[in-house]
């Protein structure tokens, strides 16, 4: 079942190449049918997923280059199991969303948003090294052209910006990847590229911290972290929605999952070391990018510069090494990934219908769209963390982790617990600039271009009023959540614990 979920998506895009290219209607029903199967798919093995174990679940490992030790190797376990269902479960919803924004090349479009949804559920699935980096490259070449070719006018430019970015991080973990098999194989006659073996690889701090430099580079260019982020708002605003939810919702999870999954555990004694760096990183993204927000006027530019600021919750969660910061940083890799693509996908819809994302051209949308007001005030409050929303579930418990771990290292060392409190004053600025952004836009004296103004349609409704129970869901009940999650957590806790020198702080 796990690989009807990964290769669905593929095997619609193939599915796509015998529709008529004229047949949009067609193209754009068959690949909506795709995700929504996918999507059940997906929630069935949610919902059979077994908590009590850390162990790898519904696995299949299939010999692909076996002298070199590469095996076909995917499981769920509860590091990835969210953040499958959350790709899964937007993916409908950008294919729906897109029904009236794409109107030309559709049949290609959608083809590459499924070849990009196979690629990013395969990173998430895979448990082999290698495989793991194919999958990683291979995104890539969807979103090239997603950006390219569906982009606003400076398409090329962000394009470009974007890949530079990620192949720059990308070589430096080719590299790491090609070091580790090596010394695998010289260590013991055997080639192995399975991530469960390398969490055992014995290297020395030296080694390590290299390594590891060379992961978190690649991983924090994907994040993005400050100040590796330059590229993230002009990939934002030049995109389509439908690009822009996609790489808010998911592709900027890769960066974090990949600390999550690799760069902390395989490395876990530079991890120890490089944690001040990585928590300050993490701070000062919250922090710069919540007043890059609150000064923009371009109402993507706002969303886009806010999804720094809050994966840097995400980030001071899982480098807290508590386990309350790691399950609150999942958490709230999933709370993003619905918060910032409902957003991104009610910009679009504004978009459609006034051709402009300058704030000073909106206000008093409450009174001529009171339907599209209703939702964007929801989203917003998630993303302040309302509590019962899972904004709230995710920042909280990433910064309790931050603050549990700061006190148990006093008196030892003071700078985590500052750094944790400091990282609350992300929440202030959060609120400072969503409930601006807001005002502005729904509030005041009513105007927009090109009045009058069509209302929200029965699929743009239907659209957010999925993400919305998502968000409340999560808020609301996220213990089964939380309880999938953590001996997975606990793994990596535990692995990062056995790291720590003797006599150190716990």
């Amino acid at each position: 079942m796990l690989n009807w979920v990964l290769f669905l998506p593929l095997l619609g895009a193939l599915g796509l190449t015998v529709v008529p290219a004229h047949r949009n209607d067609l193209t754009r029903g068959l690949t909506l049918a795709v995700m929504g199967v996918q999507f059940v798919l997906a929630a069935w093995l949610y919902g059979q997923f077994q908590a009590a174990t850390g162990a790898l679940q519904f696995e299949t490992r299939i010999p692909w280059i076996p002298q070199w030790g590469v095996y076909y190797h995917v499981g769920l376990d509860g590091l990835n199991l969210l953040l499958v269902l959350l790709t899964a479960f937007l993916g409908p919803l950008v294919v729906a969303g897109a029904f009236s924004a794409i109107t030309t090349g559709v049949r290609l479009f959608y083809a590459m948003v499924l070849v990009l949804q196979f690629a990013m559920v395969g990173t998430f699935l895979a448990q082999d090294l290698f495989l793991f980096y194919v999958f990683w490259e291979a995104m890539l070449i969807p979103m090239f052209l997603i950006i390219g070719i569906w982009g606003g006018e400076r398409r090329l430019y962000a394009t470009f910006k974007f890949v530079l970015y990620t192949a720059f991080g990308s070589i430096l973990m080719l590299a790491a990847v090609i070091y580790i098999a090596y010394t695998v194989y010289t260590a013991t006659g055997v080639p192995s590229f399975a991530i469960a073996d390398l969490y055992r690889g014995g290297w020395s701090l030296e080694v390590q911290s290299l390594l590891l430099a060379a992961f978190a580079l690649s991983f924090a260019v994907k994040v993005p972290m400050v100040p590796l982020h330059t590229w993230l708002p002009d990939a934002h605003v030049e995109a389509p929605t439908a690009g822009s939810v996609i790489l808010a919702g998911v592709l900027l999870k890769m960066g974090t999952y990949g600390f999550l999954k690799l760069g902390l555990p395989m490395f876990p004694e530079a991890a120890l070391l490089f944690r001040p760096v990585l928590m300050t990183l993490a701070v000062v993204s919250i922090i710069y990018g919540a007043l890059l927000a609150l000064v923009q006027e371009d109402i993507k530019k706002i969303v886009a510069y806010s999804s720094i600021s809050h994966l840097g919750y995400v980030m001071l969660g899982l480098v807290s090494y508590d386990l309350m910061g790691i399950q609150g940083g999942i958490i709230q890799m999933v709370s993003h990934g619905l918060i910032s693509g409902g957003l991104f996908l009610m910009v679009g819809m504004i978009y459609e219908r006034c051709h402009s994302r300058d704030l000073a051209h909106y206000g008093g949308l409450a009174r001529l769209l009171p339907g599209y007001a209703v939702f964007f005030m929801l989203l917003t409050l998630a993303s302040v963390g309302l509590p019962s929303t899972s904004g709230f579930t995710g920042e909280f418990l990433a910064l309790l982790g931050a603050f549990n771990a700061g006190w148990a290292e006093l008196p030892h060392a003071t700078w985590p617990l500052a750094l944790a409190a400091t990282a609350v004053l992300g929440v202030v600025l959060g609120a400072l600039y969503m409930l601006r952004l807001a005002g502005r836009l729904l509030f005041g004296p009513a105007r927009a271009p090109h009045l009058p103004l069509a209302g929200l349609s029965r699929r743009e409704g239907a659209i957010l009023t999925a993400l919305v129970a998502a968000i409340f869901l999560i808020g609301l009940a996220p213990g089964p959540m939380l309880e999938k999650t953590e001996a997975s957590a606990l793994e990596i806790q535990s692995i990062l614990n056995a790291a720590r020198p003797a006599g150190g702080t716990p």
